[in-house]
């Protein structure tokens, strides 16, 4: 385990213990990734069995179109879609009531874990909002030299959090269990190896870097 890792467990255990075992894949420095399996095709079925938690979901719960999200809140790939791309997909379908986008984790280290374990502590209308926080300002946090607590508490802060509250998030075993099944389910049922990855309608998105991928793949859709 390295130092950065050592002192974020360190922070996250300051209020009372949590069961590193459990959680062992999410604690290593890099994830081990299934090949056993890898699913195509339409996947509807899979993604829409009930996780260990409630969805993030962003835009109306009738929209025709559902796209489902895989993102590590350290991935600089999703923090590009996330301030880049997911505004003008915002505008375009998601606030016309087209399109409504469903964010789920898929941690690519603890501090991503740690990160995602605060949104979902978070109210529930404010999750999406503190999210976008985290990706904006990623910078200050998932890259800075020596211990990225500080960063990270002060953006929870602004967001509502106090001190024992953000170390109450980061020390609750059932919720991070709740990540970890996520992320398990993700990537030896559907497939995941990277963030972030898409599905839309059950279908898997190649591209995601650009909006006129989605609009490639979203048109078809909402045509029929």
């Amino acid at each position: 385990m390295t130092d950065l890792n050592e002192r974020l467990v360190h922070t996250m255990v300051t209020r009372r213990p949590i069961v590193i075992a459990a959680a062992a894949f999410l604690l290593a420095p890099r994830m081990a990734f299934a090949e056993d399996k890898k699913a195509d095709g339409d996947l509807t079925a899979e993604l829409a069995k009930p996780g260990p938690l409630p969805d993030i979901v962003l835009g109306k719960a009738d929209a025709p179109v559902t796209i489902i999200e895989y993102a590590s809140m350290t991935c600089s790939h999703c923090a590009h879609f996330a301030n880049a791309v997911l505004p003008k997909l915002k505008e375009k379908y998601i606030d016309t009531g087209k399109v409504k986008l469903i964010s789920r984790e898929f941690p690519l280290d603890n501090l991503a874990a740690a990160a995602s374990m605060l949104i979902r502590c978070a109210p529930a209308d404010k999750q999406h909002e503190l999210m976008a926080t985290f990706f904006a300002k990623q910078d200050d946090w998932a890259f800075v030299q020596g211990n990225p607590v500080p960063g990270l508490f002060k953006i929870a802060e602004a967001h509502g959090f106090t001190k024992e509250s953000f170390d109450k998030c980061l020390t609750d075993q059932k919720l991070l269990d709740g990540i970890t099944s996520t992320r398990e389910h993700a990537n030896k049922t559907l497939g995941v190896r990277a963030t972030p990855t898409f599905f839309i309608n059950g279908k898997k998105l190649d591209r995601s870097d650009e909006i006129g991928f989605f609009d490639k793949a979203l048109e078809p859709l909402l045509k029929s």
